[in-house]
């Protein structure tokens, strides 16, 4: 029986094999530039609390339907507004009820001269597998894109997909979930960015102690990400005090009842 990983690559796969990639290609090598996404989230060399990742999410194979009503460039404006360094915009549609338009128009907006909505720098949160997906990212305005360990066995194919992302100026997050994956994502030629996920891809339970465990493996130079079950401005306390530069945040954003409040917590504005 597949797990939910195996079911969404699947899914992925089909999606791929409908885009056209040298179509994306072209769009992409002619976009605007993309933003600083790695200066955005870097904060442990400036003494300054941990950087907010602020996630727009309606739902989730684990949590199921979180938000489904959430108007989400609403939402952006209260995360740039109340403190954010950068948005992940889940694009996954079938698994995440994402949409990759909402990406395009975070970008559109903040590119509007006179524009009141700028938007800090956007990572596209998918199951990026595909050189095609990185033009798209791109093509849609991303300034980052997320490759998951977990998702790339093929050590040389994972190299290759980073070296696509920094080729056309994107940042990418190396996503890792435990020991043996954090040392294949130490191998990546230039690596500058790996995220920590706390939960466990097999049972779905989340525990900080995991970014704790595995803190001690990556060298000062290598930008942090913290990711999954951070809620409380105490859970930022404990992962600034073992050196993360960022934190990537949705649930807890997104069930809010005042989510520029929660902001507001887990930035200490």
């Amino acid at each position: 029986m597949k797990n939910i990983l195996e079911t969404i690559l699947d899914q992925k796969r089909l999606e791929i094999a409908a885009l056209d990639a040298q179509s994306l290609r072209r769009a992409a090598e002619s976009s605007p530039p993309p933003r600083d996404f790695l200066a955005a989230v870097t904060r442990r060399r400036s003494g300054l609390p941990p950087a907010l990742i602020a996630e727009l999410k309606r739902a989730s194979p684990s949590k199921g339907v979180l938000a489904p009503h959430l108007d989400l460039l609403e939402v952006a404006d209260l995360y740039t507004q109340n403190g954010a360094s950068a948005i992940s915009v889940l694009t996954d549609e079938k698994f995440f009820q994402g949409k990759l338009e909402t990406l395009r128009e975070l970008r559109a907006r903040s590119l509007t001269p006179g524009t009141s909505h700028l938007t800090p720098p956007l990572l596209r949160k998918d199951f990026t597998i595909d050189e095609s997906q990185i033009y798209e990212a791109r093509a849609n305005g991303a300034d980052a894109i997320l490759l998951i360990a977990a998702a790339l066995l093929d050590d040389a194919h994972f190299v290759d997909l980073h070296a696509c992302a920094h080729s056309l100026g994107l940042t990418a997050l190396v996503e890792v979930h435990d020991e043996a994956e954090t040392e294949r994502a130490l191998r990546i030629p230039g690596i500058q960015l790996i995220g920590i996920n706390n939960r466990n891809l097999s049972t779905f339970e989340v525990s900080l102690t995991t970014t704790e465990r595995i803190r001690p493996l990556i060298p000062e130079n290598i930008t942090l990400v913290a990711e999954s079950g951070i809620f409380t401005a105490a859970d930022v306390a404990r992962l600034q005090k073992i050196g993360i530069d960022a934190i990537l945040v949705g649930e807890s954003l997104v069930t809010s009842a005042d989510i520029p409040a929660k902001v507001r917590e887990l930035t200490g504005t």
